[in-house]
């Protein structure tokens, strides 16, 4: 990958760092009000979106592109504001955060074995699952001070995914034409595997939601289509040609 490739992405991520800050926070004032269900469900995204990205940052510096590091800061930056932002909203509804949960354990602890290929991959996967959940989220709830808190991390999310997409492009770019498209496929059932863990146990929550397990997983595994294409492409910013299909419609019945 030709070193400046990324420097237009640490560009974006601080212009949006720019528009936060004058945008400001949202107004904590407001009290929120959810099912206990949901409560359970956010502290425990929460959990997820926590974490200094020190192994991840790591992996970049080695390498080898100081634009691409530089990005990944940012990128760790916003996730540790979505973090921020998801302690705020518990602390409006007056539930406490969680110490830790068993998923992120596992999750982290496998990303941290892998090199900045495959970390990159299973950090898709959390992300794309994450776009489904936050438009859940942002949609399916009549509190006005949660849905703030969850379109801004869903904005977030929109333009974090086409970032690792197109690191990917050039990371599977290095492996024989023939491995490509089975490194994805594999990707596929992967993320399959995780939406089918994280729909059972975010069920109650996602009723409450608006949206049943099965469509959950079914959007999630829809959603799969648009990421491979970005990936395997000559021209990753094909992605915003796709990007309809990776934001499902939120108005439908549960299941």
């Amino acid at each position: 990958m030709r070193t400046g490739d990324f420097a237009k992405w640490t560009r974006r991520f601080e212009d949006e760092r720019e528009r936060r800050r004058a945008q400001g926070d949202p107004d904590w004032e407001q009290s929120a009000t959810l099912h206990p269900a949901v409560w359970a469900s956010i502290q425990r995204f929460q959990v997820g979106e926590d974490g200094d990205g020190a192994n991840l940052v790591g992996k970049a510096d080695q390498a080898g592109d100081a634009d691409y590091a530089q990005a990944v800061r940012l990128f760790v930056a916003e996730e540790q504001n979505h973090a921020r932002l998801l302690a705020r909203l518990l602390a409006a509804g007056g539930v406490p955060t969680l110490t830790g949960h068993w998923s992120d354990t596992v999750f982290v602890r496998l990303r941290r074995l892998l090199g900045l290929r495959m970390e990159l991959l299973a950090l898709m996967i959390a992300e794309v699952v994450a776009l489904r959940y936050y438009r859940a989220l942002r949609d399916g709830t009549d509190d006005s001070l949660t849905s703030d808190v969850a379109g801004r991390i869903l904005s977030d999310e929109q333009r974090h995914v086409p970032f690792h997409c197109e690191r990917l492009h050039a990371s599977l770019a290095e492996l024989p034409r023939a491995m490509r498209r089975p490194v994805m496929a594999l990707w596929r059932l992967l993320l399959l595997a995780v939406s089918l863990v994280v729909a059972a146990d975010h069920g109650p929550a996602l009723r409450r939601l608006g949206i049943g397990r099965l469509r959950f997983v079914a959007d999630v595994a829809a959603s799969s289509g648009a990421v491979v294409s970005a990936v395997l492409a000559p021209h990753p910013d094909a992605w915003r040609a796709r990007a309809d299909n990776i934001q499902p419609t939120a108005s439908r019945p549960p299941l």
